[in-house]
């Protein structure tokens, strides 16, 4: 996969590019990152990329020659342009699988008051927003996807397990997590990790898993197709929360 991230702060992005999971897949070639810097693009002698919005109002707006000059510069016949916007659909894992089956991905950081909507209109392929809350610009927004992303691509993690079993997945939020020692100031690890029983083990994660998810973030199950025995598992949890 090649992922191009278009920035008016590349900088923001250079140490990331060298970390972890994400360093490791760069230095695999399971993936290659580049930033682009938008402001290389403006014809401007001061390198400007803003100007006052049409029509009044706050703050600038992010002019749309020099934007549409960065996308031009790495855009392919299979590249799907992203733009990182309060307005777009709420990330979420479904999407993070999807994006991950793409060969070349073009993710654009918006800055100040948005972008010309005429970017938008002509040159986007789809906008993401992160979570309804107010950023300074898409910079953050571009490394959630690319941690989410990059760590989904065959071959990047050590086990597929690894990712299937994280929170959000499978649609329900992580089973707890135990390491040594057993007993921390008197807090045991549940005895059933302990057992050597797979199958109860998964159960007791699958059962957990539920129970958080419930706790937690109950709009994900009304949106899970919940199989028979995760619906005789809620029954359970409903009787130990003293649920009626």
């Amino acid at each position: 996969m090649k992922i191009d991230i278009l920035t008016l702060f590349p900088e923001i992005f250079h140490t990331i590019f060298n970390w972890s999971i994400i360093g490791r897949a760069v230095e695999k070639k399971l993936v290659r990152l580049n930033c682009i810097n938008i402001r290389d693009f403006s014809e401007d002698k001061h390198k400007r990329v803003d100007d006052y919005p049409f029509g009044g109002g706050p703050g600038m707006v992010m002019k749309p020659e020099p934007i549409a000059k960065a996308i031009e510069s790495v855009k392919e016949s299979e590249s799907k342009v992203i733009y990182l916007s309060p307005k777009g659909k709420v990330y979420n894992q479904k999407m993070a699988n999807k994006l991950a089956r793409e060969k070349h991905l073009i993710l654009l950081s918006g800055h100040y008051e948005g972008i010309d909507n005429r970017i938008v209109e002509h040159y986007i392929d789809e906008e993401i927003s992160i979570g309804d809350y107010v950023l300074t610009g898409g910079e953050i927004p571009s490394l959630v996807l690319l941690d989410s992303i990059i760590r989904l691509i065959p071959g990047v993690l050590g086990s597929e397990d690894s990712f299937i079993e994280d929170s959000h997945y499978n649609g329900l939020l992580e089973h707890p997590q135990y390491t040594r020692p057993r007993d921390f100031n008197g807090y045991m690890v549940p005895s059933v990790l302990l057992s050597g029983n797979h199958k109860e083990i998964e159960k007791w994660r699958l059962y957990e898993s539920l129970k958080i998810t419930y706790l937690n973030r109950r709009d994900l199950l009304k949106k899970k197709d919940l199989t028979d025995e995760e619906k005789d598992m809620l029954k359970e949890i409903y009787k130990e929360l003293e649920i009626k």
